[in-house]
């Protein structure tokens, strides 16, 4: 009976480890995608420079 829990249990937690996986993948993706758009559309600074669309 103990192995079978421990199986069932492992088993839980590859499931949940891929989903989180995943999840951080897509949120990467958003994130890659907005920081490239950040070059695309920022507006110009002062004096003629480019500035940043944020603030850091």
């Amino acid at each position: 009976m103990v192995p079978l829990l421990l199986v069932l249990l492992l088993a839980l937690i590859l499931f949940g480890a891929g989903f989180a996986l995943k999840i951080l993948w897509w949120v990467a993706l958003i994130v890659i995608v907005l920081w490239l758009l950040g070059f695309i559309v920022r507006p110009a600074g002062g004096g003629g420079r480019r500035g940043r669309w944020y603030r850091w």
